[in-house]
């Protein structure tokens, strides 16, 4: 279902975006874990690297559920009991993950939450400008063979809501403000059924349409972002052979001007003759019999003395 999102800020300003309020009340930044990795851009795709916002005491034993860390993720959740060497031959698609499905399936069975961060997603964008924060589970995946960890995530998926319902049947799990995203986050006091009461479809966004530009994640300008009017009227280009006829069409033939006789004007499309075809000086007669009167009477006219019949 979401198969893209943008986050162009940079590092210092998608810090401060990130503020929030620890369990004492004090006003905090998230700190980043492996902040080289991330790579700000407006068309991120599946397999690329997106901040995700998680609490800290995933990686510190004795710290504060509350406190935060930023923490740059391949998007695409690998599970740790992935035994392939390579990430990419996992067989199935984990983008995303359905939300009446989450507690089934193997695949996110990690027993970790987390919580995808972006501005904008796609087609939709988060009212007031927001940062769009989605819900998402990570897991951290060890090679076989040994290696750097590759932490992952994916996106939860639930019911499109009414606004959307007519552009696609599924939508992110938004977790719609500041209290829900804390609830989310903070899986030392908050339980697992607990926070999946959050997970459900929300109105609160706003959404243009976006260009195909979006397309090819190789595209990484502000016009994936750049709204556009899906109802443009397409112009008919004529092409190069319509265009030449066209022109020739439009070729007049010179006239001959005559000051004393006024003459007809004559039509812009050209009269076509053939050469085998001599206009006569008789008047012309309409229908078949008229022209065979006339043929008859010139053969008459133009043949030989030598032909004719003697006469007195």
């Amino acid at each position: 279902m979401c198969g893209r999102t943008s986050c162009h800020l940079p590092r210092d300003v998608l810090t401060r975006a990130c503020a929030y309020q620890d369990r004492r009340g004090q006003q905090r930044l998230p700190e980043w874990r492996d902040p080289d990795k991330y790579c700000p851009s407006y068309n991120k795709s599946p397999q690329s690297n997106n901040p995700v916002l998680l609490s800290r005491l995933h990686f510190e034993k004795d710290a504060d559920s509350s406190e935060r860390i930023i923490a740059p993720m391949r998007w695409g959740l690998v599970p740790s009991w992935f035994k392939e060497s390579d990430p990419s031959k996992l067989q199935f698609n984990t983008t995303n993950c359905r939300s009446d499905t989450i507690m089934e399936k193997r695949s996110f069975k990690s027993g970790s939450t987390g919580a995808a961060d972006s501005p904008e997603n796609w087609e939709k964008v988060w009212d007031n400008w927001r940062l769009l924060t989605m819900a998402g589970i990570f897991d951290c995946w060890e090679p076989p063979e040994g290696g750097d960890v590759l932490y992952s995530y994916t996106i939860i998926t639930v019911d499109s809501c009414k606004g959307l319902s007519d552009i696609h049947h599924r939508m992110p799990a938004i977790l719609d403000g500041e209290e829900a995203v804390s609830k989310w986050l903070d899986f030392g006091e908050v339980s697992t059924q607990e926070a999946l009461k959050l997970i459900h479809s929300t109105e609160n966004i706003t959404f243009h349409a976006v260009s195909s530009v979006v397309n090819n994640s190789r595209n990484n300008t502000p016009e994936c972002l750049a709204p556009v009017d899906l109802v443009v009227k397409k112009e008919l280009k004529a092409s190069g052979s319509s265009q030449r006829m066209l022109q020739w069409l439009a070729t007049k033939s010179p006239k001959k001007e005559d000051s004393k006789t006024p003459q007809k004007e004559e039509s812009d499309v050209p009269q076509w003759s053939s050469q085998f075809l001599q206009k006569s000086s008789l008047p012309t007669k309409r229908g078949t019999a008229g022209l065979l009167e006339q043929w008859l009477k010139r053969e008459k006219e133009e043949e030989p003395v030598a032909k004719r019949p003697y006469s007195q």
